[in-house]
This record gives structure tokens, C-alpha cells and sequence, in this order.
């Protein structure tokens, strides 16, 4: 067989994989809460991983080992700003809202909680959030799914609007049918499949470049030659536009607070208990999978300092052409399906999430009729097929300027969504108004200044929008609040339950049934 035709046998192998798992999680959805949350069913590894998977996407196997191996440690500090940010989601977040939510109402979304939690009798909280959730995941999903043809095109030289419908095929197939449970799994799978990559590509490659001395030789050899330090993680000369360049890798870290597709994760864990060893797992996966990337980055630059004669083109191919060169070809071919992995895995989230905010956010609070599960399911998958159709139609003529939304729709909800989720947990005095007031701030600033990069204003607007998002949206979500506080016996009575679950698994102590125990 040919090396093409291995791949594709590993293709074909993983495709069918994701689509045998959605079968299995549609036999076990029987109503809403399967379909969105999975029943608050699960375990802490699928939890932390599926979480990973749906946030890193293509990024962790080729825009992060590309950005080293072009400009070296320096680009870490994204990584860096992301590991400390996932870490403090799942240590301060993720135990009080997996109570908080089933205390308030059994709430299964987060504009659903936040309605439930400040008791937000206009709605306009939860359709605005709605909204918000609705515009920026439509471009988010249609960027991965030119992710995905771009993956088909590159890869197989197969046509971009072939591999463009055989990705959005697959997603919305086990999306759709198998729901949250099969995101939820299939991330998983995907999370261990790009966690094994990312080792074994580095492990096997220091052996093919002589160990570490030879990967320490030929480092100095390409840095020599191209003026760089790729081992320093410290810019020079350290000027003022380099402090605003960490701050804003950093920055990236906050954006884990008010990620729905993430967070979502922490609601459907079995208890707010199970949250420690989700994050046990899932910063452990996460640390060797960064740590895999940039090890990736580091021995492929070494290896094409050493064989001059084979040329890498674009650095982002770096984890693709490795793998290519060190594994026999349906093993590589695996190695491509992990980044295929990567982009399904935060695609189906995010069409999941999409739907939750169209039906439970918009449909149910405009249309006041009550209707069965069943009924509500079938439109959840119905919204995942038009916001699919929507994302493909998008996507049809590759456009580079929907890839650039990523970064933006990070900011958006993480300035919009990021302030809410932790003083709703943590604060008391919190409103609806403060909430809303605050919600609007973060994701217009997060517009107005992503409109402004560029301007020479003293370089401020080169700041990565997260910060002054994120910041402003506090502050007005508290001065709102302070403003328009009025006690009300129900909320403070949700709110000491909430402390009083998490208080009690913090102390080791197991509450079977935190609506009563």
C-alpha cells in the first residue's frame, strides 16, 4: 500500500470511531437534560479531558509548535497564561458552580443560571446571553470548519470543499444524534489521541537527531544563523511593546471563565466533589500536552538544521512532517488524525452550546407554551443542523478574516461571561442589572478595541482586548450592582447552600443529594 493509502485507513479508522460513538450516546439520551448535559453524569476524566480537547483545537498541534519553532520560548507564554488560567477555572469555578447550578433550578446552561441565580424576572438577561453565545459560536464553528478543509486539502490534496463537507458530515452526524454524551466522549477520545501524539513525536525524534546533545547543538546552529535565542523566554530589548506582548499572552488565561463550552463541562460532573480530581486530570494532560508541543517544535527544528536537504515550508507543519518522517504511514496517519481530533473536538462543543442558547435561552423564553422533552430535542437538533448549514455557507469561500474570530470570540466571551461566572459565585450583592450592564460593557469593549489595533495611541491598543474587556466589565458589573442591591431572602438562601456543598465536599465530607442533605 501506498503512504497515502495508509492514511487513509487511519482516517477511515477514526471517523468511524467518533461515529460509533455518537450511536452509543444516542441510545443512552432520552430527554433535555441527557441531550445538554448528559444527565450531570460525568466522570472526572471525561470531564477534564473533553474539556482540554474542546478548548485547545488546531492550536496545540500546529499554531503552538509553529510559533516556537519560528520565534522559540518567547511564544510560551500563551501557554503559560493558559495552563495557570485552566487551573484556577477548575479550582475556584468549577466545585461552586456544579452546585450552584442544581441549586438554582437545576439550571443547564449559563444564561439559564444566571437568570436563575439573580432571579431576573426580564428575561433580558438570558436572551441577551443568548444572543451573545449565538453570534460569536456561528463564526467560531464556521472557522473550524474551514480548519477542516484547509486539514483535507493540505494533507490529502483533496479539494477544500470536499474534506469541508466530510468533516461538518461527521460532526453533525454524532453532534446532533448522540449530543452532549457524544461530544463529551468523543473529546475524550480525541484528548488521549492528541495527548499521545504530542509525546511520542518528540520521544522518538530526540533518538533521530543524536539525544539531547545533538538537539542542544542544533539549536545553537539555527540560532546562530538566524540571530535569534530561541531558548530565552525574556524579549530583547525588554521595551514597553515587549511588557504589553506577555501581559497579553498571559491575558489569555483569563478566558477560561466565561468559555460556555468549557465550563458547560463542570456543570455536568456526578457531584460538585469530583471536581478536585477533574482537575488533577485535566491540568496533567494539559502540562504534558504543552509541554509535548514545545518539545515537538524544538526537535523539528533540530532535525531540519541537521537534514538540510528537506525543507519544512511552513513552520505550523512541523508536528505533521515528523510525524511523517519518524512513524510508518498508517501510524502517521493516526498522528493526522490528532489534528483532526483537535478541530472536531472544539467544533462539536461549540455547535452543542450554540443549540443549548437557541433552544433553553431563546425559544423556550419566547415561546411560553410548555412542551414535552421529546419535543425540545428534537428541536436542539434541528438548531445544531441550521447552525451547521449556517457555519458551512460561511465557510464555502475561505476567508481568512473568519479565522481571525477565534482570537476575537475568546475575548468576547471571556470578557462578557468571564466577570459574571466568578462574582455570581462569589459575591452576594450581584444582580441581574449589575450582570447585564457588565455583559454589554466587556463584549463592546472587546469590539471597539479589536476595531483599534493598530493605532500608534502609544501602542495601548496592541494590548490583547481580554484585558480591558475583562476588567471593565467587572467594574461596571459591580458599581451596577452596588447601585441596585436589594436583599432578597431566596437568592441569599441559594447562595448559602451553594457554599454550604462546596464547604462540606472541600472538607472531605460526601452529601449524597445537595438539594436536601
Amino acid at each position: 500500500m501506498s503512504e497515502t493509502a495508509w492514511q487513509v485507513v487511519a482516517m477511515v479508522i477514526y471517523l468511524g470511531g467518533m461515529l460509533f460513538i455518537g450511536w452509543y450516546s444516542w441510545r443512552r439520551t432520552h430527554n433535555l437534560n441527557d441531550y445538554m448535559l448528559g444527565g450531570r453524569d460525568l466522570s472526572p476524566p471525561v470531564a477534564a479531558l473533553s474539556a482540554g480537547a474542546a478548548d485547545m483545537s488546531g492550536w496545540l498541534l500546529m499554531g503552538l509548535p509553529g510559533a516556537i519553532y519560528a520565534a522559540g520560548l518567547i511564544e510560551a507564554w500563551i501557554a503559560i497564561g493558559l495552563t495557570v488560567g485552566a487551573w484556577l477555572n477548575w479550582k475556584y469555578v468549577a466545585p461552586r458552580l456544579r452546585a450552584y447550578t442544581e441549586v438554582a433550578n437545576n439550571s443547564i446552561t449559563v444564561p439559564s443560571f444566571l437568570e436563575n441565580r439573580l432571579r431576573d424576572r426580564s428575561r433580558l438577561l438570558r436572551i441577551v446571553s443568548g444572543l451573545i453565545i449565538l453570534g460569536f459560536f456561528t463564526f467560531y464553528v464556521s472557522s473550524g470548519v474551514v480548519a477542516g478543509g484547509v486539514f483535507f486539502e493540505q494533507s490529502f490534496g483533496m479539494n477544500y470543499h470536499t474534506g469541508l463537507l466530510i468533516v461538518a458530515a461527521v460532526e453533525v452526524a454524532y453532534t446532533l444524534f448522540g449530543g452532549f454524551l457524544a461530544v463529551s466522549y468523543t473529546d475524550f477520545v480525541q484528548g488521549l489521541l492528541m495527548m499521545v501524539a504530542l509525546i511520542m513525536v518528540p520521544l522518538l525524534g530526540i533518538f533521530a537527531i543524536g539525544g539531547f546533545g545533538g538537539l542542544a547543538d542544533s539549536i545553537s546552529a539555527a540560532d546562530a544563523a538566524e540571530g535569534l535565542n530561541r531558548l530565552s523566554m525574556v524579549p530583547s530589548p525588554m521595551d514597553g511593546a515587549a511588557i504589553v506582548a506577555i501581559i497579553s499572552n498571559l491575558a489569555w488565561g483569563l478566558g477560561y471563565f466565561g468559555q460556555p463550552h468549557i465550563i458547560v463541562r463542570f456543570m455536568a460532573l456526578r457531584s460538585a466533589d469530583e471536581a478536585k480530581a477533574g482537575r488533577r486530570i485535566g491540568i496533567g494532560w494539559m502540562i504534558l500536552s504543552v509541554m509535548g508541543a514545545m518539545a515537538t517544535a524544538m526537535v523539528g527544528l533540530a532535525y531540519f538544521q541537521q537534514h538540510a536537504g528537506q525543507t519544512l515550508g511552513d513552520p505550523e507543519a512541523v508536528y505533521l512532517r515528523m510525524g511523517q518522517i519518524l512513524f510508518h504511514p498508517l501510524v502517521a496517519g493516526f498522528m493526522l488524525a490528532a489534528v483532526l481530533a483537535a478541530i472536531m473536538s472544539t467544533v462539536s462543543s461549540q455547535l452543542l452550546v450554540t443549540s443549548s442558547a437557541l433552544v433553553e435561552d431563546i425559544y423556550k423564553v419566547l415561546n411560553k407554551e410548555p412542551k414535552n422533552d421529546s419535543h425540545y430535542v428534537l428541536l436542539g437538533r434541528m438548531a445544531v443542523l441550521g447552525v451547521s448549514l449556517l457555519a458551512i455557507a460561511l465557510a464555502w469561500t475561505q476567508n481568512d478574516t473568519i479565522m481571525g474570530l477565534v482570537k476575537f470570540a475568546w475575548a468576547g466571551f471571556g470578557a462578557a461571561f468571564g466577570p459574571l461566572v466568578i462574582l455570581s459565585l462569589y459575591w452576594r450583592k450581584l444582580t441581574s442589572q449589575g450582570a447585564l450592564a457588565g455583559m454589554i460593557t466587556g463584549a463592546a469593549i472587546v469590539g471597539f478595541w479589536g476595531t483599534m489595533r493598530g493605532n500608534k495611541v502609544g501602542g495601548i491598543f496592541d494590548l490583547y482586548e481580554m484585558v480591558p474587556g475583562f476588567l471593565l466589565c467587572w467594574l461596571v458589573t459591580w458599581l451596577v450592582s452596588r447601585a441596585t442591591y436589594r436583599e432578597n431572602p431566596e437568592i441569599q438562601a441559594e447562595f448559602d447552600e451553594q457554599v454550604r456543598i462546596t464547604d462540606a465536599f472541600e472538607k472531605g465530607k460526601v452529601l449524597k443529594d445537595p438539594q436536601t442533605a
